[in-house]
């Protein structure tokens, strides 16, 4: 009895002792924010709180999903209507930029979904589908985001040339064809250049992650491989699926819905 109260005062001594240090990490970022003038306000603050009552309210759902397989399938429709509406409320400027965001999303992630597990690059298994399912949606989910706004600052900076276009019988698809192609490139870059550093500069979590979990380190470095491939595929799909639905019309920025 005497052991489990040990191990019982350990544990919340360990909590406290993590969540101290968790309040020193983000009072550092506010304080150095603050001295810089950078103007994020309490952002970081609101931003590590949200992130702590979510994952943990996550870590409790995924317990339940383990042991309730069937129930994955929820959690990813979760996640996908998660990402939707985050990427909905970035691109609201767009011209009908709420349905671009869901139809980006969803497009991209699922058609890497797919692909990954048509090709058994990984066990269809539940601990699998959702790691690879949380990395993928949220790559896709950032892709809009970036791929959304370059188009939209493009497509200010570029109006004269856009209308120069449509003057002489241009689509508006053709004359923001270049908008979007530099708008997805933009938005791709650091990723690829994140990919190209892989295991030089930077050991990515997919990879740390699967060391901590037991995996031998050829199999972290296979699962980091797909997860990298992944990310590059459905940016990519993302990216091209948002700018081409954006540059349908001649008034981007009408936010008509």
């Amino acid at each position: 009895m005497r052991v489990k109260q040990n191990a019982c005062v350990g544990g919340h001594l360990h909590y406290l002792w993590f969540g101290a240090g968790l309040l020193v990490l983000t009072g550092l970022t506010l304080a150095l924010g603050l001295w810089a003038r950078i103007g994020l306000g309490l952002f970081p603050l609101w931003a590590i709180l949200r992130a702590v009552v979510q994952l943990t309210a996550i870590a409790l759902l995924l317990r339940g999903i383990l042991e309730v397989p069937a129930t994955v399938a929820v959690f990813v429709v979760l996640m996908l209507s998660t990402a939707s509406w985050t990427a909905m409320g970035r691109l609201h400027e767009l011209w009908h930029g709420r349905r671009t965001a869901v139809v980006g999303v969803l497009s991209g992630a699922l058609s890497t979904l797919v692909v990954i597990f048509a090709l058994r690059l990984v066990d269809l298994e539940v601990r699998y589908v959702v790691a690879v399912g949380g990395i993928i949606i949220g790559n896709s989910m950032t892709a809009a985001t970036l791929s959304g706004r370059n188009f939209l600052r493009g497509a200010h900076a570029r109006r004269d040339e856009v209308e120069a276009w449509l003057s002489l019988g241009a689509t508006p698809a053709q004359a923001h064809q270049e908008i979007g192609r530099e708008a997805v490139r933009e938005s791709l870059l650091p990723t690829l250049d994140q990919t190209k550093s892989t295991g030089l500069v930077t050991l990515p979590g997919a990879f740390v992650g699967a060391l901590f979990g037991g995996a031998s380190p050829a199999v972290a470095a296979q699962f980091q491989l797909v997860v990298l491939a992944g990310i590059a595929l459905t940016m990519t799909i993302t990216g091209i699926v948002v700018t081409r639905l954006a540059g349908r019309t001649p008034y981007v920025v009408t936010s008509r819905e």
